[in-house]
């Protein structure tokens, strides 16, 4: 018996498949701009090594992956013209049957940065509440 049904399996590789879609979009000149930048904000953090709700955290670790991303990625594809998305899903494909699936640090290190500000400012918000 498998761990996770086939069809959970599944639709995670279609997910991965359409979050580089979406990356091929963005470099696209046919897509327009305010697809663009929403698309970019949606592959960014799909590809992102870090999470911004770490996955250790119980419940709501996970609910960025199972709810986030699957939502920016089918807002994000029918925000971009369909020939435009027929063109980057044939690209796709054929870049995942050679190397599989990228990985964006630079966005790893901006989530860092969001985290690493947040915890300052945490930091600095319970020093000044009086116990």
């Amino acid at each position: 018996m498998a761990l996770l049904p086939e069809r959970l399996i599944r639709a995670a590789r279609k997910l991965k498949r359409d979050s580089y879609i979406l990356y091929l979009c963005c470099r696209d000149g046919r897509t327009p701009w305010y697809a663009k930048l929403f698309a970019i904000c949606v592959a960014a953090y799909a590809f992102s090594p870090i999470d911004l709700i770490p996955d250790f955290i119980p419940v709501l670790g996970y609910l960025d992956d199972l709810i986030l991303v699957p939502l920016g990625v089918l807002i994000a594809i029918r925000m971009v013209p369909k020939e435009v998305v027929q063109d980057c899903r044939a690209r796709a494909e054929e870049e995942f049957r050679r190397t599989g699936k990228p990985k964006n640090w630079i966005a790893g290190g901006i989530i860092v940065v969001l985290w690493a500000a947040f915890a300052v400012w945490l930091i600095v918000f319970l020093s000044r509440l009086s116990f």
